[in-house]
C-alpha cells in the first residue's frame, strides 16, 4: 500500500439476513460449512438484493454495502453523505471493527478513534475519569499519554464538576461531549465521527466542527465525517463519498460529491413528482410544462452557494383570454417557515406559451434547505392551481476569505443593504 494512504477499501461488502439474529437456520449453517470445505463461494452470497428501502424485495438477504472500493490519503477530511439507510453507518462500523465485512478487506495505516454513537466504548458504571483512561487503553495509548491530554479533554467536554461521577448519570449531551472529547484529543491517526453531534447543542456542534478542522488541517490527521448537514460537510471536508442503496455512487472532491448528491435529490424527489403531476397541471385554463433552477445563461443548476445568482424558470401555457393569470411563489425554509412570497401581478401571463424567470440575487438567501409552493391565480381571485413543494434546493456556504465571518449568520436572508 502507498505510504501516503491512510485507508484503502478493497471490494467491501456486508450482507444481513432480514428478521434474523446470527446466521439463521442450521440448514444454512451446514450449507455454508459444506461450501467452505469444498473451497466454494458461500451460496447465500448469490441471492442477496440491493439495499433499496423503497421497494419490497423477495429475498431475506440484503446487501447493506456492495463492492465498495476507495482510497483515503493521510490528512484528508472526507465527508460521507447519503440518505438514511444508504450504508454510511455500516461502513464506519466495518472500519472501526465493530463488525466484519462479508467480503473484502480494509488496509489501514494508523490507529483509529471512533465515535459512532453516544458513549461508544463507555462503561456506564465507571466514572468519566475512569472511562477516559479506559478509552485511551482501548486505542493502544500508554497511561502517561492519556495523563498528558487529560486536562485538555475535561476542559473541552465541560464536565469537570461531574468527572468523578458514573457516566450512567450523565445526560445524553454530557455523554456525547465527553465521548467526542476523548476521541478527538487522544493521539490516533484516524478520527471517525458519525452523526452523534446532533445530540449536542448548537454551541457544542460549532466547537466540535472547529476541533475536527484543527485535527485535519492543523495536525494532519485523517477525519471521516458522516452528516446530513451539507454546509458542515462542505466547510470541514476536502473529499467526499456518496453512498446510495449500499453502492458507491461517487468518490472525489467534496464539491463533486455534493453536486452528485444534490442532483440525485432533485431528479428523484422533484422530477418524478413533477412527471406524475402533469395531468393535474393540465387544466382547461392552464398547463404547466416545466419548472427548474437555472443560471443567467440558462444552464441547469444543482449546487447553489450563497454568492450564486439563479433563476426559477417556469414554462407554461395559458388557454383562456377571459381572465388575467398570475404565478405566485411561496418560499419556505427547512423548518417549513414561509420566508417570503412573490407574485408577477404587475405583468400577467399572456395567452399561449410563456417562459417566466424569477431572479434570486446572489447573497440573498441564507444557508439552508428551501422548498417552493406554487400558486396559479386569476384576477377573479380564484385559485387555478396550488401545489406544495413543487421544487426544493439547498443553499450552501460560499467560499470564505480571510477575515470573513466564518459561521452561518442569524436570520433568513443575508441581503447587503446600503449603509451610510
Amino acid at each position: 500500500m502507498n505510504p501516503n494512504t491512510a485507508i484503502r477499501a478493497v471490494n467491501i461488502s456486508k450482507q444481513y439476513r432480514l428478521g434474523e439474529v446470527g446466521t439463521g437456520t442450521l440448514t444454512h449453517d451446514l450449507n455454508r460449512a459444506w461450501a467452505r470445505l469444498r473451497g466454494k463461494e458461500d451460496p447465500f452470497l448469490k441471492i442477496g438484493e440491493s439495499n433499496d428501502r423503497a421497494t419490497k424485495g423477495e429475498s431475506d438477504y440484503v446487501w447493506s454495502l456492495k463492492d465498495i472500493n476507495f482510497e483515503i490519503e493521510k490528512g484528508d477530511a472526507v465527508g460521507i453523505i447519503g440518505r438514511n439507510g444508504a450504508g454510511k453507518s455500516t461502513l464506519l462500523k466495518l472500519l472501526s471493527r465493530v463488525t466484519k465485512p462479508t467480503t473484502g478487506h480494509f488496509e489501514v495505516q494508523g490507529r483509529i478513534a471512533s465515535l459512532l454513537e453516544v458513549g461508544t466504548g463507555f462503561n456506564p458504571e465507571m466514572t468519566g475519569r475512569e472511562n477516559i483512561f479506559l478509552n485511551g487503553a482501548i486505542l493502544g495509548m500508554r497511561r502517561n499519554e492519556i495523563k498528558r491530554k487529560f486536562d485538555e479533554i475535561v476542559d473541552f467536554a465541560g464536565v469537570e464538576r461531574y468527572i468523578d461521577t458514573p457516566v450512567k448519570r450523565y445526560s445524553s449531551g454530557m455523554y456525547v461531549r465527553l465521548a467526542f472529547a476523548v476521541a478527538a484529543h487522544l493521539e490516533s491517526e484516524i478520527l471517525i465521527v458519525d452523526e452523534v453531534l446532533a445530540v449536542g447543542d448548537a454551541e457544542f456542534q460549532k466547537k466540535c466542527l472547529g476541533k475536527m478542522g484543527d485535527v485535519s488541517k492543523g495536525e494532519g490527521r485523517t477525519v471521516l465525517f458522516v452528516s446530513h448537514n451539507l454546509t458542515a460537510v462542505k466547510t470541514l471536508c476536502t473529499k467526499g463519498i456518496v453512498l446510495k442503496n449500499g453502492n458507491l455512487a461517487c468518490s472525489g472532491s467534496v464539491n463533486e460529491a455534493l453536486i452528485h448528491y444534490n442532483g440525485d435529490n432533485i431528479r428523484e424527489n422533484m422530477g418524478v413528482k413533477f412527471d406524475q403531476s402533469l395531468q393535474h397541471f393540465n387544466s382547461p385554463k392552464f398547463a404547466l410544462e416545466e419548472i427548474k433552477i437555472v443560471s443567467k445563461d440558462n444552464t441547469d443548476l444543482i449546487l447553489l452557494e450563497q454568492n450564486t445568482e439563479f433563476f426559477i424558470q417556469t414554462k407554461c401555457v395559458v388557454k383562456t383570454s377571459a381572465e388575467r393569470i398570475h404565478l405566485s411563489f411561496v418560499f419556505k425554509n427547512s423548518e417549513n417557515i414561509t420566508i417570503f412570497t412573490s407574485t408577477n401581478s404587475h405583468e400577467p401571463l399572456k395567452v399561449g406559451a410563456n417562459l417566466v424567470r424569477f431572479k434570486i440575487p446572489a447573497n440573498f438567501l441564507n444557508i439552508d434547505k428551501y422548498s417552493l409552493d406554487l400558486y396559479v391565480i386569476s384576477n377573479k381571485k380564484q385559485s387555478i392551481l396550488f401545489e406544495e413543494d413543487v421544487l426544493s434546493f439547498t443553499v450552501l456556504q460560499k467560499e470564505r476569505e480571510a477575515g470573513d465571518w466564518m459561521e452561518r449568520e442569524p436570520g433568513f436572508i443575508t441581503t447587503n443593504f446600503e449603509w451610510q
